[in-house]
């Protein structure tokens, strides 16, 4: 993605060419189309402001992504969405229990080991690459995965913490 045919990309065909994947991402993490959609057309709002500047990075793709999901995450903080009561919520099936779940304990992370998992496991980065995206080592990457991956088994299995998103 980094070569000079990609760096000389017009934002028009980047944009088409990355969109669905942002939407995507932000489905994942919002589990609302409409939320989704403007999550990510508002990280490409800011791309777009960003392009010269952002248009030669290697990891442009991650760049925006990161944003996107980060925006995501900011929606769910505002709107303060809280888990459910019960898991055995009538009406409610068990896939939108696992996704609010997983949702709030992911924003109940510090910044960077959300970053971590967001890039890793709903964007699909390798550790190298997403220690490239981050700007930081892979031992950092690494070690923030590991502690992010204690902390949400610890929220998701032991019901620890009140599950309504940290605001810093």
């Amino acid at each position: 993605m980094g070569d000079a045919a990609v760096c000389a990309e017009p934002f028009e065909e980047y944009f088409r060419r990355l969109h669905p994947q942002a939407v995507a991402l932000a489905v994942r993490v919002v589990g609302d189309s409409a939320d989704a959609g403007d999550a990510a057309a508002e990280a490409f709002a800011r791309a777009f402001a960003a392009w010269p500047k952002i248009r030669l990075l290697a990891w442009r793709d991650a760049w925006v992504l990161r944003v996107t999901a980060n925006l995501c995450f900011d929606q769910l903080r505002r709107a303060r969405r809280a888990l459910p009561a019960g898991a055995n919520v009538p009406g409610v099936a068990d896939a939108v229990v696992t996704r609010v779940a997983l949702v709030t304990a992911l924003g109940a992370l510090p910044q960077r080991q959300r970053e971590v998992m967001v890039l890793r496991h709903l964007a699909g980065y390798s550790e190298d690459e997403t220690s490239r995206v981050m700007g930081v080592s892979l031992n950092t990457v690494k070690t923030h995965g590991a502690r992010a991956t204690r902390a949400l088994r610890a929220l998701l299995e032991g019901g620890e913490g009140d599950w309504t998103f940290a605001t810093g």
